[in-house]
């Protein structure tokens, strides 16, 4: 364990502030994250140097379609999350309250991502948010090596938070569920509104951490499938953050407390397609359905694909290092991963 960063102290007690509970707890106390302790007045992170999962994935995977496409990050996780998702396909890890894990240091961390071939690092599968200062010196470390480093989050972090992971996250993607709506947020996520998601991404703006919008279609009749609430999502992206931010629509499947709902059906994921291109979002996905038309990138401008994936794989991209469309030269809004001579998957 170790001392946190992302705390105060209020009235003898100390308040957690690296997530949007903002637990006050008293000593002897554990946030609702079950990783946060209060030990004689100051907050420790209890799973500091506590590795619950590790793996290296492509970027497609997180999903970030528009940095760098076709990179590598070494992932990784401790136990613990700052929501209770009835259906999360982690929830050996996100809802395991304790404190166990391989002993990694930052520096075995950054180590293991050179050795694996990574280009960056990714704090996911369980919400990286709960460990931000592991991230933080993890994410140091690593930009002086050259690798970068992304959050996969629920969105849920404070205003606190933001100014300190701004010094190492790079991109962002945050995960809604349910197309955003409260009703399904309180029944299925324990957190009584998606205000602070939506706060969270107009900081993430403000301070330049590139980012991507995820949102699980849940096929809960009336709450997570409800095509308004798609429609008001994609609106806000549209008026809050602007066209080219990407939006990606992932299938639902059954797990955890959630075993009897059904996967998404395609079609409900193609009407979200429709409905966001329709509020003028330019660069819209459907997740988790491997092989589908609408994994690929399109130009905006002139409707040919440039970037052909199966699952989270690419198998053909045609933009160019500038970031650009070869047959009208319009702007994809991609951070795009240089070529070498070794990168087939940049094949024509």
């Amino acid at each position: 364990m170790k001392g946190a960063f992302l705390y105060r102290e209020e009235q003898g007690k100390v308040r957690c502030t690296a997530c949007s509970r903002y637990c006050l707890l008293n000593d002897g106390q554990t946030g609702f994250c079950g990783v946060r302790k209060n030990i004689g007045g100051v907050l420790y992170l209890m799973v500091y140097g506590k590795v619950a999962a590790i793996a290296v994935d492509p970027i497609e995977k997180k999903p970030l379609y528009h940095y760098l496409p076709g990179g590598r990050v070494l992932s990784l996780s401790t136990h613990g999350c700052s929501w209770m998702c009835k259906y999360c396909q982690n929830y050996d890890i996100s809802q395991r309250r304790d404190t166990s894990g391989e002993h990694l240091e930052p520096e075995d961390v950054v180590r293991l991502a050179m050795e694996s071939g990574s280009d960056g690092i990714s704090y996911t599968y369980n919400e990286p948010s709960i460990f931000a200062e592991y991230a933080h010196d993890i994410g140091i470390l690593a930009k002086k090596k050259g690798l970068f480093s992304t959050f996969v989050s629920n969105g849920y972090e404070t205003e606190e938070s933001i100014r300190y992971l701004k010094e190492f996250v790079d991109a962002m993607s945050v995960d809604f569920k349910g197309n955003a709506n409260d009703q399904f947020a309180r029944k299925y996520i324990g957190i009584t509104t998606y205000s602070p998601v939506f706060s969270t991404l107009k900081r993430l703006k403000e301070v330049g951490i590139y980012t991507e919008i995820t949102d699980l279609v849940v096929p809960v009749k009336g709450m997570g499938d409800n095509e308004d609430d798609a429609r008001k999502l994609a609106r806000w992206i549209y008026e809050n953050l602007g066209p080219n931010v990407p939006l990606h629509f992932t299938r639902f499947h059954p797990d955890y407390l959630m075993n009897d709902v059904p996967v998404t059906p395609v079609e409900t994921l193609e009407k979200h397609h429709s409905i966001a291109k329709d509020e003028g979002l330019k660069f819209v996905y459907i997740g988790n359905v491997p092989g589908h038309p609408l994994e690929n990138t399109y130009c905006p401008n002139c409707g040919r694909e440039l970037i052909r994936r199966f699952g989270f794989q690419i198998t053909k991209n045609r933009v160019t290092p500038e970031g650009l469309c070869p047959y009208c030269g319009e702007d994809i809004h991609i951070i795009v991963k240089k070529k070498s001579d070794e990168e087939k998957l940049y094949a024509v």
